[in-house]
């Protein structure tokens, strides 16, 4: 049975639609007509082996699924609401080791491990080095005069930062930034990349912190890998923890913030008028609405447990359901005038770092710390910056990428 709100055949979670456009305009017609609807898909497109999912389009809706894991589990399917078809059950069973993928009580268990390396005074303890580092690529992308601000500017301060918090020397992380990429990119065949070169990409890294990991635990250093591994009267993680953790950093820390930088830039120069607030005034404000406006994960999904209730609709235990955050944080619900770019916002309930629950996201201060600096020093450096071309779009099911925006720096 077809969503009666959507055209026959419409699926959210298409990459091909993704590769153009965020579908908001089907998102508030199910917000405001059905807004927990069955979306059906052709046997086992998604890699699931069934015949689609139930699209959760509100605000409040997306938030119950996100602070239920008993009833809405990470685990039985992962959070990832779309793999290719042809992908083996295995690869993706291999994938509930990554924390992202777990319920409670192993998701706390671990969880309660990871956070030791997000501690306030550990996010407070980077923020020199970054602000650094932010000064050092905005000043390289001037000297450039124009190029892909993605590739200039948007990628490095996450890679670094990433690479800063957990210790991994300066030679390795162009092979971080490379194995990263590799594992988002299946779905986009102009990259290249097959489901083959992303699973090795995801071994390769895996592998590196592993071994990353084996060195801290026989010579602890002042970093979080040792806090992380070598801490055994305190719990920790065994070697293949670890690596599945860092694999979690490298899309989770690195591609989400790298996406929002771009979507961020991109909004400021498509409104002019909020970038010159900005170089004026800095809102402390600007991060939490770059981060909404862009949203980087579109959407993840959850297994129902058992048969429950959700928004007037009955979903059968095993049925997928897909928490779409790009239509949460456009309700209007929520926010005034959603669809205004406003780095004054406040306040900013969006669930851009997921709706709460166990799987909130752990990185939220760093990354909004990133989000702040890199602005910052693109506003003391790079006033002028200009749009040279249209947005570039990543063929995703899930992620809100953006491959290639070119300006002009000076």
């Amino acid at each position: 049975m077809s969503c009666p709100a959507l055209p026959e055949g419409f699926d959210l979670t298409d990459p091909d639609l993704h590769q153009h456009r965020v579908p908001l305009p089907e998102l508030a017609r199910l917000r405001q007509t059905a807004p927990v609807c069955w979306i059906p898909q052709p046997h086992g497109i998604a890699g699931f082996g069934d015949d689609g999912y139930w699209a959760v389009t509100r605000h409040a809706d997306v938030k119950e699924v996100s602070t239920r894991p008993e009833i809405f589990s990470s685990h039985a399917n992962t959070a990832i609401i779309r793999f290719n078809e042809h992908i083996p059950r295995d690869q993706i069973d291999v994938q509930k080791l990554i924390m992202l993928n777990m319920d409670p009580p192993e998701h706390t268990r671990v969880r309660q491990i990871v956070q030791r390396g997000f501690t306030p005074r550990a996010i407070r303890a980077l923020e020199g080095a970054l602000r650094d580092r932010a000064a050092r690529i905005v000043a390289g992308a001037r000297e450039s005069g124009s190029g892909d601000f993605v590739t200039d500017v948007a990628c490095e301060l996450p890679l670094q930062a990433i690479a800063e918090l957990i210790g991994i020397p300066q030679q390795d992380r162009s092979k971080i930034f490379d194995w990263s990429n590799k594992m988002v990119a299946y779905d986009d065949p102009e990259l290249a990349i097959t489901e083959e070169i992303g699973a090795e990409s995801a071994m390769e890294l895996i592998s590196y912190s592993m071994n990353l990991a084996a060195d801290r635990k026989a010579c602890p250093a002042e970093d979080i890998v040792s806090r992380l591994v070598a801490a055994e009267d305190q719990g920790n993680l065994g070697p293949d923890e670890f690596g599945f953790f860092v694999l979690l950093l490298a899309v989770a820390g690195n591609e989400t913030t790298r996406n929002a930088i771009t979507h961020g830039m991109h909004a400021f120069l498509t409104h002019p008028g909020q970038w010159e607030l900005f170089k004026a005034e800095r809102p402390a404000t600007a991060a939490d609405e770059i981060v909404r406006w862009a949203t980087p994960v579109m959407s993840f999904q959850r297994t129902a447990t058992r048969d429950t209730e959700l928004g007037g609709q009955r979903i059968e235990a095993g049925r997928r359901v897909g928490v779409f955050y790009s239509s949460a944080n456009n309700d209007p619900e929520v926010f005034d005038h959603p669809e205004v770019f406003d780095i004054t916002r406040d306040p900013n309930p969006h669930l851009g770092f997921g709706g709460g629950g166990p799987h909130f996201c752990l990185g939220k201060s760093l990354a909004e710390l990133e989000i702040r600096l890199i602005f910052e020093a693109i506003a003391d450096t790079l006033p002028d910056i200009r749009l040279a071309g249209e947005p570039r779009r990543l063929r995703s099911a899930w992620l809100n990428g953006i491959k290639e925006l070119r300006v002009t720096y000076a």
